[in-house]
C-alpha cells in the first residue's frame, strides 16, 4: 500500500512539479484513498462469492460512519488495515438475525461504550478542535441509537466492533 501510494505521488509530482503539495503529503493523502478503495473493492469481491453483499455493505457503511465521529485504534500499516477490514466486514456479514431483546442489549451496550469512550484517538484522523469533542460524542450516540429504529443485527454487531476499537485505543494509549 505504501509503495503504491509513494509511486503515485511521485508520478503526480513529476507531471505537475509546481503543485505546492510535497511528495510526502501527496503520498499520505493517497494512502487514505487507496485504503478505502481496496477495502471496499476487496470486501465486495468476496461478498460476490459469499452471497452476502448486502451484509458487507451494511457493515462497511455503519463502521465507517461511526468511526468518523468516534475515532478508534489505528493499525500500524495500511496493508494490515486493508486485510483486517476486509476480513472483519466479511465475517460481520454472516451475523445471524437476533431476537429483539438481544439486539436491544447490544444497542444499549454500544450506546454506553460511545458515551464512555468516544471520541478516542480522533486527533489522528481529523482536524476537529477539542471543543467539539462533546458534540462528536453526541453524534456517535445518535448513530448508535439509529439502529434502535433500523433494527439490524449486522449493524449492531458492527457498531460493537467499532466500539471495541475505542477501548483498544485507550488501552494501547494508556497501558
Amino acid at each position: 500500500m505504501e509503495i503504491i501510494s509513494r509511486k503515485l505521488a511521485e508520478n503526480i509530482k513529476s507531471i505537475v512539479p509546481e503543485h505546492p503539495a510535497s511528495v510526502a503529503r501527496l503520498q499520505y493523502a493517497l494512502s487514505f484513498i487507496l485504503n478505502a478503495v481496496f477495502i471496499i473493492v476487496g470486501a465486495l469481491l468476496i461478498s460476490a462469492f459469499s452471497g452476502r453483499t448486502g451484509g458487507v455493505i451494511a457493515a462497511l457503511v455503519s463502521f465507517a460512519i461511526l468511526r468518523q465521529a468516534s475515532g478508534g485504534i489505528h493499525l500500524k500499516s495500511g496493508t494490515t488495515c486493508v486485510i483486517v477490514s476486509i476480513g472483519v466486514a466479511t465475517a460481520l456479514s454472516f451475523t445471524p438475525d437476533m431476537s429483539r431483546e438481544v439486539l436491544l442489549a447490544i444497542n444499549l451496550l454500544n450506546l454506553a461504550l460511545v458515551l464512555i469512550f468516544a471520541p478516542t484517538d480522533i486527533e489522528k484522523q481529523s482536524r476537529i478542535p477539542r471543543r467539539f469533542y462533546p458534540l462528536l460524542k453526541l453524534i456517535s450516540a445518535a448513530i448508535v441509537c439509529s439502529n434502535l429504529l433500523i433494527g439490524s443485527s449486522i449493524i449492531a454487531v458492527t457498531l460493537l466492533v467499532q466500539c471495541m476499537t475505542l477501548i483498544l485505543a485507550k488501552v494501547v494509549k494508556n497501558p
